[in-house]
């Protein structure tokens, strides 16, 4: 989109070194959501090196330089939608690119997994990105991607609050199952799940 800049952190750090990617790093604030601020700032540069999930850093132009505005994060990942979970016209078009277990009555499909996905609020007051622009980012990263290796379909999971939920739905996701937090996850988050959404790349 015009007027931002994307770049891949494993590229960043190619580029300036490690000590100066993390003087950007720590310069994104996130007090709605500690865990997506914990994980940028002590967890992605890690994860990028040995290819676990790959995160893509958002700048703008603010007062003739370019500040960091936002981030997310992709990984590729597997999982099992059940049929009555979905509507029949977005199960007939994800069973193209899945394969049904009739032990588990359910479709095992690889998708990438939008990992991490917050806007810095060091920043909020200006607004130079918008959730829709960033969750967009994200989207077109992922076409991009599915473009050369084929697929069509992304996956996010998020707590169960309805203004996220609202929020995802507004942006063409679906809701099709939840996922019980793994034990290093309690107390990151609230409640003991987290819903599941995913969109058909058109």
């Amino acid at each position: 989109m015009a007027g931002y800049t994307l770049i891949n952190l494993k590229e960043l750090l190619e580029q300036i070194g490690e000590d100066r990617t993390k003087v950007i790093l720590f310069d994104f604030i996130c007090p709605q959501n500690k865990d997506v601020e914990n994980f940028f700032k002590s967890k992605s540069i890690e994860f990028s090196k040995q290819g676990i999930a790959m995160t893509f850093l958002i700048f703008a132009s603010f007062k003739k330089k370019q500040v960091l505005v936002g981030y997310f994060t992709l990984a590729a990942k597997v999982i099992t939608i059940c049929r009555t979970s979905l509507s029949k016209n977005l199960i007939k078009k994800i069973s193209k690119f899945s394969q049904y277990d009739n032990n588990m009555k359910r479709y095992i499909l690889s998708a990438p997994l939008i990992g991490q996905l917050a806007k810095n609020y060091k920043y909020k007051c200006e607004n130079l990105i918008t959730g829709d622009e960033l969750l967009k980012f994200a989207c077109d990263k992922v076409k991009a991607i599915q473009g050369e290796i084929g697929g069509k379909v992304v996956y996010l999971e998020c707590e169960d609050k309805q203004n996220l939920i609202q929020f995802y739905e507004s942006n063409g996701f679906v809701c099709f199952g939840k996922r019980r937090l793994d034990k290093d996850e309690l107390g990151l988050m609230e409640g003991e799940y987290l819903v599941q959404l995913l969109k058909y790349l058109h």
